[in-house]
């Protein structure tokens, strides 16, 4: 005897299951694209403003390190 409540579990579910899926998976590989985009310009900014704004990219490099001297595990 077979199971007949696939059937009728089948008749509930939205038609393109699968495909929202597929949806899904290209949607967050196009987030990743544009977040490593954005990354990239981003680390790009900061050097071009440490290039631009020697002396004020130094003190930020100096408070950074007090930082990370201060910091505990």
């Amino acid at each position: 005897m077979r199971d007949t409540t696939g059937g009728a579990r089948d008749a509930r579910e939205p038609q393109g299951v699968a495909g929202d899926m597929t949806d899904a998976q290209e949607s967050d590989a196009a987030r990743r694209r544009r977040r490593a985009q954005f990354l990239r310009e981003l680390h790009e900014a900061k050097q071009l403003r440490d290039r631009v704004q020697p002396r004020r990219a130094r003190a930020a490099r100096m408070r950074q390190q007090m930082r990370m001297r201060t910091f505990r595990w």
